[in-house]
């Protein structure tokens, strides 16, 4: 028998140790890498979508008014939409970043519900369903320093 060698377990628990440190930090950029696809897309379909409310296009205000709303909201809708998209793209206020992914989920979820309720086709439904996922989906993968952390709720 050969003796065996004292460095070898420490060598592998070192490897072993090493590898796992290396997965944590690939899953976190791809994480990362994730959330600014989503965000960014989200950011874009928000804003383009309140520069049309905002401009009162033709279809737009036909859509609103099919979903039994006031012309006033799009103004409203717009204006919210906008600044949503400013709060999330910004560095820091994670508070702020919380309120507009809020009220980008009601403003959504409450789109989606309104073409449901009134039986659009899913081509007039489905700008608002994509919306509301990339929504969804940006504020899931949002990088820790851009989440509020809570210590000892009640």
């Amino acid at each position: 028998m050969y003796p065996t060698n004292p460095y070898r377990k420490r060598t592998e628990r070192l490897t072993k140790q090493n590898n796992n440190m290396e997965t944590p930090n690939k899953s976190e950029k791809i994480r990362k890498i994730i959330y600014w696809i989503f965000t960014l897309w989200m950011a874009l379909g928000m804003a383009s979508t309140a520069i049309v409310q905002l401009l009162k296009s033709k279809d737009e205000l036909a859509n609103f008014t099919n979903l039994g709303y006031p012309s006033y909201l799009m103004t409203i809708i717009g204006v919210w939409k906008l600044l949503g998209v400013f709060a999330i793209l910004i560095p820091g206020r994670l508070l702020l970043k919380e309120w507009a992914y809020a009220g980008f989920f009601f403003v959504m979820s409450g789109a989606v519900i309104s073409h449901l309720i009134v039986g659009d086709t899913m081509g007039r439904t489905f700008p608002a369903v994509l919306l509301f996922a990339l929504v969804i989906i940006s504020w899931y993968f949002r990088p820790a320093n851009r989440k509020i952390i809570t210590i000892g709720l009640l």
